[in-house]
């Protein structure tokens, strides 16, 4: 820290004795100066003669030859201001730092020490300290600010305040690489060669100096008072300075000044565009600046401050991780809610940048029953689902690309936050608090292109009918309808038709759409075979003529393949006759029900079938038609040889 020598009496002119100041010339005291609870014993002509108040004031108690009292109770600083300031007038040594020169000019403002009372007047002295050293420097312009809290009315009538920010914001804005600070101001600026390596008595240290990233300001920043700190965030803002690097700086001061925050947020600063630069930099203790922990007031509306001077940019410009922390802390606090609304919004614009962990919000009000907050997931979700709207510009999701694929820069992202959904309702759903309603409003909220697979739903549907065992009839069919059974996966199907707690309904309709797939994928076999069936004799003679041994080797390959088919189809033979079971003993219990409750007429209504036993005799037409043409397969095992990868996918 720089400093600037005044005077050149000793210091041992000034005595101190308990709360009384004493000079020690010789002469005795004439006039007593009472700053708070000090008083100072001085003499009338060094202090008029530099003071323009204090010769008012001395003027004005004078009486005879009696010693006047001064008292003297809105001097800016306090005793330790005027104690400097007596030292001024005496000619006592004194030095000027960036952690006193903000007093010392409101103190000779105040005492009206201009120019008119002596050439190098404190006033003139503090001012050229200021403007030359401290708004020079950016470690002491940062220390003078921390010193305008206690005279901040009458450092901002003198403007220290604003060029103190605006010396930070121009330098926070500027390179530091580029230009020197803030490494080149601590400790004088070391010598360099010219190959960058630090240089000792004109000899190579080898070691070179650090190279600092955009965020190097931040902790320093991050120790003013929050009115300074806002005032120079904005000035940054005004001088250009990137969203990524503001919102670093706001997550830093928050999780140092917010302690319920720093305690549920423990880990690294981090933002998007800047990850590695600030990687290392640990969240400070919480108030270390101050002395006293703030109130929960003073977090309260700290919150609400900070979450206003986010950067609203696209893109994620902070963790999600702190936003959800920043909503928790809001909610504990009891913000107000326009600053929970905004933390929402902010979250929902990267919710596909969530955990499942993140979004397990508990409930902090007293009138919600359940232990998860299901509806601030589903306003978060609604955020997401309309900024995917206005992202994609109202078109579908689903865009062709040259090779007919569908591709979609949403579509990733909205499939990420359905998985993401369909997990949350998965945690919440054993939840017996949790009303029917709005299990099922969250679940609708996704659209249905956004669910590849329903396999995921399906098991939150699961674990909430086992939940709610009290459930009829009709509220289960209701919960199921969310759900399409051909969008199930294979294994979501078995489990599916063995499920008890579902409609039988629904296990009818996934036994249905299951062997519809198992006929589809046999009559596929057929069909690639009859279109490979005048194909095959030239590619075995190009087989031929390419290896020259008159096919022998692309025998022995036919043969091991068609060993493989043979499993294969007895594999596919077994899973028909099992089919075929199932079929039938749902046909018993179908017929079974119609008997006691005559509730078989409805059964085609729901299925959407025109007969009563369509879909089983149709399925049972299709095996025997299978099985009549099983000499055609035996016959047509050495065609399909070739084609096994394709007859493995169909099956799966």
């Amino acid at each position: 820290m720089a400093s600037v020598k005044l005077g050149s009496e000793a210091d041992e002119a000034f005595k101190r004795q308990g709360q009384a100041w004493f000079c020690t010339t010789g002469l005795p005291s004439d006039v007593s100066v009472e700053v708070e609870q000090m008083t100072f014993h001085l003499h009338k002509f060094p202090l008029l003669s530099r003071s323009g108040l204090m010769e008012k004031l001395i003027r004005e108690a004078s009486d005879g030859n009696s010693e006047c009292v001064i008292q003297l109770p809105n001097i800016p600083g306090g005793s330790k201001a005027f104690e400097l300031v007596g030292k001024f007038c005496y000619g006592v040594k004194l030095e000027l730092t960036a952690t006193n020169v903000v007093h010392l000019r409101c103190s000779a403002e105040h005492l009206q020490m201009t120019e008119d009372y002596g050439d190098g007047n404190l006033i003139e002295q503090t001012e050229r300290f200021l403007n030359q050293v401290v708004l020079q420097r950016w470690e002491d312009s940062i220390k003078a600010l921390r010193t305008c809290d206690d005279v901040l009315s009458h450092a901002e009538d003198l403007r220290i305040v604003k060029r103190c920010i605006e010396s930070l914001a121009m330098k926070a804005s500027t390179d530091p690489n580029l230009l020197g600070w803030p490494m080149m101001e601590y400790g004088g600026g070391p010598m360099q060669s010219p190959g960058g390596s630090v240089l000792w008595n004109g000899i190579s240290t080898g070691t070179r100096l650090k190279s600092y990233t955009s965020d190097w300001w931040y902790e320093d920043a991050s120790t003013l008072k929050f009115p300074i700190y806002k005032r120079l965030i904005s000035s940054m803002e005004v001088r250009g300075i990137r969203p990524e690097i503001i919102a670093g700086s706001l997550e830093l001061y928050a999780k140092r000044y917010i302690s319920g925050l720093n305690r549920r947020q423990v880990g690294t600063v981090t933002t998007a565009a800047s990850s590695s630069e600030v990687s290392s930099r640990t969240t400070p203790p919480p108030c270390s600046i101050n002395t006293a922990a703030p109130s929960e007031e003073e977090q309260r509306n700290l919150l609400e401050e900070i979450g206003t001077m986010l950067p609203m940019e696209k893109g994620m410009l902070l963790s999600t991780k702190f936003l959800f922390g920043m909503l928790k802390t809001a909610m504990i606090l009891r913000a107000s809610s326009s600053c929970v609304a905004n933390f929402e919004k902010r979250i929902g614009m990267q919710l596909d940048q969530a955990s499942l962990d993140d979004i397990l919000l508990p409930n902090f009000s007293y009138s919600m029953e359940t232990l998860y907050n299901v509806d601030c997931v589903q306003r978060i979700l609604g955020h997401f689902l309309t900024m995917d709207q206005v992202t994609a510009g109202g078109a579908s999701p689903y865009m062709a690309n040259d090779d007919g694929n569908i591709d979609s820069p949403s579509l990733t992202s909205i499939t990420t936050v359905a998985k993401l959904v369909d997990g949350f309702l998965a945690e919440v759903a054993s939840d017996v608090n949790l009303k029917l309603p709005k299990f099922q409003s969250l679940a609708d909220a996704v659209p249905d292109y956004a669910r590849p697979l329903d396999d995921g739903l399906y098991r939150a549907i699961d674990i909430y009918l086992k939940a709610h065992s009290w459930l009829t009839d009709s509220e289960r069919e209701d919960l199921c309808r969310l759900m399409d059974c051909q969008k199930l996966s294979f294994e979501a199907c078995t489990h599916a038709a063995q499920n008890d707690r579902l409609p039988l309904r629904v296990v009818v309709q996934v036994l249905f759409f299951e062997q519809l797939q198992l006929r589809s994928s046999i009559a596929g076999c057929f069909v690639v075979s009859d279109n490979l069936e005048g194909s095959r004799p030239l590619r075995s003679g190009q087989m031929d003529s390419e290896n020259g041994n008159g096919g022998s080797d692309g025998w022995a390959i036919t043969v091991r393949e068609n060993q493989g088919l043979k499993v294969d189809i007895d594999n596919m033979r077994m899973r028909v006759a099992e089919l075929e079971n199932e079929c039938s003993s749902m046909k018993n219990e179908i017929e079974k029900l119609g008997k006691t409750k005559s509730r078989w007429s409805k059964v085609p209504k729901k299925l959407g079938l025109k007969m009563k036993f369509q879909m089983c005799n149709a399925q049972e037409s299709s095996i025997s038609d299978w099985k009549r043409s099983s000499g055609r397969v035996e016959t047509l095992q050495t065609k399909l040889a070739k084609h096994k990868k394709n007859l493995y996918t169909e099956e799966d």
